[in-house]
Formats: structure tokens, C-alpha cells, sequence
């Protein structure tokens, strides 16, 4: 019999997910990408404003039997995502889910990834450059696999700084310094997380030590840019989510590597890391993450919490489909 298809409410996603498990989910699911077992399908964006975008994107995960898209349209940074879930051995529909919790949480996770395996060693310091509804589960991320003690964040809002200060209060024990520069924010951090709108690149080189670990989890369309390129040839791994979506979309990848397919072939993927088991390399003089989002990362976190919906009774049965032919006149 079938299984009855799903609707799963962001609640309900809240209750079945959370940044470290995602991490894990992450893990396991990702290096199926290097060993041919899953297949991220190339991210849609369009610009319907100077800095609103409709996106699409999707992978299948042929060891789970499922395949998927996840789409949304922000408008002035607000959005309702949903990822649709589908039966690879007969098409049927398995789940609707309320993806914005799931996808901040997966945005969260590739930092999560992504920082464990090239962060300094040990490193308990980071900065957050960006105060808006990513930033709270990107610190989360890193305090999920860093010893993480200090934090600095950073903003164009000083109301903002002190908005996500609090926050981070109610859920970690951490020292926190508000900068009023990103110069101070970033001077001697170990590890810097970039997560903003921002049109203009704002991260120059000579503001970073050596030593430090980058996560460029911002500027997730063409228009926006977050660092500049000199960061690039200082980096001993340059890592990324998705290779063909960040050849297509991101504007400091393509500023440096251009169109030549070779310039890019230093570029390791998230999958590859994990499945070569690559950590930062001793003497590396800086590490950077790049993620713009792709299907399977959150296909990953969709099919665990589809499998863990159905153990659990979670979920409301969508109704049933019933095919019937289309009018022609």
C-alpha cells in the first residue's frame, strides 16, 4: 500500500530538527553526491526586483527513493518556502514541507560542515558580520562544532547588533562584544561568518589574519557580493556546496575564476571534503566556505525528517489525488 502523502507544518519540522542533527544528516547524506548515489539539479533564480528573487532548486537521493524541489520567493527578505517531496520509483507526491525553519537550519548545518573541517583547531572566537534571521542558527552551527567562548557581531545597525546579542544570550553561554566596526569585529577572529544582503564586497584581505577560517554564507544571488577576490589567493582550500551553482550565481567566484573551467579546478566541493575526509591543512593561511544553497543539502534534511514525521505520527494527510482528464472545450 502506498504511503499517504504529508503536509508537515514548520512546527512540526521544528520539533523533529535541530542544527546539530542536521549537521549529522548533512554528513551522511552529501558524500552519496561524490559516490554517484544522488544529484543536485542546477539552482533557478530570477529577479523579479532590484533584490527580490524566485528560486527553485533539487536533487534526488536514489538510496532514500526520493526526489524533490525546494521553492520560494523572497520579497523584502520575507518568504514562505516549501519543499515538495516525490516517490522516485512511481512519481507519487510523499510530503509537502514548511521549509523556512528547514532551510535556515540547513543553511546553518553546511556552516556547521563546512567549519569543522577547516577551522583552526580549537578555535573558540568567531565574528558574525550580519544580524538578520541566518544569523542566529549560523553561531549555532559553529558552537555545535567549535569550543566556542567569544563572539563579535557585526552589523550597520547598532539596534540590530543589540537585538541579536540578546538572542544569542537566551542560548549560549558566550562573551559577547558588540562592534561598532567591521574592522573591529573581524581583527584576530579566528573564524568570520559572512551572512548578509550586501550589493557591495565589504571583506577586503587585509583585514584578515592568517589563520583564519571564512564561511561566505551571504549573497545568495548574482547582484550581491560579500568579500573581494584578493581573499582567494590566500586560501590553501577553497570549498563551495554546489560547483555549478556557484559558477553560475556568485559574483566574487566568477570575478576570479572567470570562464576557464581549469582555473576552477582547485575548487573542492562540500561532498568531496567530506567522503577525502579533507581538513584544513597545517599550514594554510586562510580556509574559505562558500554555500548559495542546493537541493541536496536540503534533501537531506527532508527526507529525515519525513522518515522521523512518519515514525512518530507527525503530519497531515494531504487529500487524496484523484487524476481526471482535462477539459478540452
Amino acid at each position: 500500500m502506498p504511503e499517504i502523502p504529508l503536509w508537515i507544518t514548520e512546527a512540526e519540522v521544528v520539533s523533529l530538527v535541530n542544527v546539530p542533527s542536521a549537521i549529522e544528516a548533512l554528513e551522511r547524506i552529501l558524500p552519496m553526491e561524490a559516490r554517484d548515489q544522488a544529484r543536485n539539479m542546477k539552482k533557478g533564480v530570477l529577479m523579479v526586483a532590484e533584490n527580490d528573487a524566485m528560486h527553485v532548486l533539487g536533487a534526488s537521493v536514489t538510496g532514500a527513493g526520493l526526489c524533490g524541489f525546494k521553492t520560494w520567493v523572497n520579497i523584502r527578505g520575507k518568504s514562505s518556502t516549501v519543499v515538495i517531496l516525490f516517490s522516485t520509483e512511481n512519481g507519487e507526491c510523499q510530503a509537502v514541507i514548511e521549509a523556512t525553519a528547514l532551510g535556515q537550519t540547513r543553511t546553518a548545518a553546511m556552516t556547521g560542515v563546512g567549519t569543522r573541517r577547516l577551522a583552526p583547531a580549537g578555535a573558540d572566537d568567531m565574528a558574525i558580520i550580519g544580524t538578520g534571521k541566518q544569523a542566529l542558527p549560523q553561531i549555532a552551527a559553529c558552537a555545535a562544532v567549535l569550543p566556542l567562548k567569544k563572539l563579535r557581531i557585526f552589523s550597520r545597525s547598532a539596534e540590530n547588533r543589540k537585538r541579536l546579542a540578546e538572542a544569542v544570550k537566551a542560548q549560549f553561554d558566550l562573551d559577547i562584544t558588540l562592534a561598532e566596526t567591521l574592522e573591529e569585529a573581524v581583527r584576530g577572529a579566528p573564524v568570520i561568518t559572512l551572512v548578509t544582503n550586501s550589493t557591495q564586497p565589504f571583506l577586503t584581505s587585509d583585514m584578515v589574519k592568517p589563520g583564519v577560517h571564512i564561511n561566505a554564507m551571504g549573497a545568495i544571488v548574482l547582484a550581491r557580493s560579500e568579500f573581494t577576490t584578493d581573499i582567494f589567493p590566500r586560501c590553501g582550500v577553497v570549498a563551495v556546496d554546489n560547483l555549478e551553482t556557484i559558477k553560475s550565481i556568485s559574483a566574487e567566484f566568477r570575478a576570479h575564476y572567470g570562464e576557464d573551467d581549469a582555473a576552477w579546478s582547485g575548487v573542492r566541493t562540500v561532498a568531496s571534503l567530506i567522503e577525502d575526509n579533507i581538513t584544513r591543512p597545517a599550514d594554510a593561511d586562510l580556509t574559505l566556505f562558500k554555500a548559495m544553497g542546493m537541493g541536496l543539502s536540503d534533501m537531506a534534511l527532508a527526507v529525515d525528517i519525513l522518515a522521523k514525521a512518519r515514525e512518530k505520527g507527525f503530519g497531515h494527510p494531504v487529500p487524496e489525488r484523484i487524476k481526471t482528464p482535462p477539459r478540452l472545450k
